[in-house]
């Protein structure tokens, strides 16, 4: 809204790539989550350590990889998505950027999962919460106060995104539970990784892959040009209010199921597989409802704004995007 459609369009224009590769860490995360959830459930405490200390020996190495990978790669991705000469370089920045900062992601990722897979589910929610409050808050300040435009943006998500992690490892250290990080303990157990491999490689393959065929679809809409990104990019956000939620309860009750498996409860396990399944069906069908009576509305309230309206952008973001909601 301050900056324009431009820069709209860049910053969608990069969400598939940062999926494709964030993505298969946090479905490969879910294996985490399932194992030690299981040896939670088990009272193992000795294998639960095991299990914290590999996930997060693991989790440091691939948050170097993943920086220097997505820095390498993200130019070849824009260009081979054809984006258009007027965002590549806008949408370069952000990326370069952001992928300066993903380790923070990647942490804080693997951290939460620890939490939740032990039954913690609060203390990951109220980082979180701070950390999106913060991201706001410096968005204003970087791209409005200081006139930072895309640059701005990318800074305010990897700085929340680093105090979110602190805070996670600063809970997950200073614990007296058995689920404690011990720094001196960190090492990968070879048992215990490929045990997280099992089960979360697929995950992390399904996802990867599910944003990597949308890097083709973003393709196709970066040949209409930057107003028409912008529409998809308005779409986009507003998408994910239904994905999230589906998303997470079927990670909550992947964590339930293995608490129970690792308990013996196998009944109980089973009870918890139709719960979330009813949930998720309630929860998505409502979702899509709202976002099909009121989809003009929504997507006019990311495209309306002054700069678009003076120079005559905002007619074709608004059909774009009302029709991938109606789609939806």
């Amino acid at each position: 809204n301050f900056v324009g459609s431009h820069a709209l369009a860049a910053v969608g224009s990069t969400t598939s790539i940062i999926n494709m590769i964030v993505m298969f860490f946090t479905g490969t995360s879910v294996g985490a989550g399932v194992v030690i959830s299981r040896y939670y459930g088990a009272h193992d405490d000795e294998k639960l350590h095991i299990a914290v200390e590999t996930t997060m020996a693991v989790t440091f190495i691939c948050g170097i990889i993943f920086t220097g990978l997505g820095i390498f790669v993200a130019p070849y991705m824009l260009k081979f998505m054809s984006t258009p000469d007027d965002v590549l370089p806008s949408a370069s920045v952000y990326l370069k950027i952001y992928f300066s900062g993903v380790f923070g992601l990647l942490v804080y990722n693997m951290g939460s999962a620890i939490l939740r897979a032990v039954g913690d589910t609060k203390r990951p929610l109220y980082f979180l919460c701070l950390s999106s409050v913060m991201n706001i808050g410096l968005d204003l300040l970087f791209v409005v106060g200081f006139g930072m435009a895309i640059e701005g943006v990318a800074y305010a998500t990897i700085i929340s995104q680093f105090v979110s992690a602190i805070l996670v490892l600063i809970v997950l250290t200073r614990s007296t539970e058995n689920y404690r990080l011990t720094w001196k303990d960190l090492r990968i157990n070879k048992k215990i990784f490929r045990q997280i491999l099992m089960v979360g490689l697929p995950t992390g393959f399904q996802q990867s892959l599910t944003s990597f065929s949308n890097v083709y679809v973003q393709s196709y809409i970066n040949t209409f040009g930057s107003s028409c990104m912008a529409g998809w990019s308005s779409y986009s956000k507003i998408d994910q209010f239904v994905f999230l939620p589906m998303q997470s309860i079927g990670q909550a009750s992947t964590t339930f199921m293995s608490q129970n498996l690792g308990a013996g409860n196998l009944p109980r396990a089973k009870k918890g597989t139709g719960v979330a399944l009813r949930l998720a069906l309630l929860i998505t069908f409502a979702s899509a409802g709202i976002l099909f009576l009121f989809a003009p509305r929504l997507v006019a309230s990311f495209t309306q704004d002054a700069h678009d309206v003076r120079h005559g952008t905002t007619s074709t973001r608004l059909d774009l995007g009302r029709l991938a909601l109606s789609y939806t």
